[in-house]
Parts: C-alpha cells; structure tokens; sequence
C-alpha cells in the first residue's frame, strides 16, 4: 500500500501528518483519506508529498 511507503517516510522524518498537510499544502481531510481509506494520491499530490519529504518519487513506487 502506497500510504505504508509515505507514513514510513512521516516516521523517519519525525513529522505527523498534519505537518505534512501543512508543508503540501494538500488538505489535512485529503492525507486522511490517503491514509484511512487507502485511496491513491493523484500524481500532482505525490509530487507535492515527495517535494515536502525531500525524497524522489522513486521512494514510493
């Protein structure tokens, strides 16, 4: 699951998942859903949550 590869990032970076809305810029309600309904980001959104965690898309293919 793709939210397994993004909260393991969150982990090791020490950030919630509000912090990630805050840093995307991507609403708090639309991580959750990601996260609790495991609805896949759209590529503008994973773009978005690479660019905060500063890692490549790579990471969560």
């Amino acid at each position: 699951m793709l939210w397994a590869k993004i909260q393991k990032q969150l982990d090791d970076q020490h950030l919630t998942v509000l912090a990630l809305s805050q840093l995307t810029k991507i609403p708090n309600n639309t991580l959750y859903n990601y996260k609790n309904h495991g609805i896949e980001p759209s590529f503008k959104n994973m773009v978005k949550i690479a660019d905060a965690l500063n890692v490549s898309l790579d990471v969560f293919r």
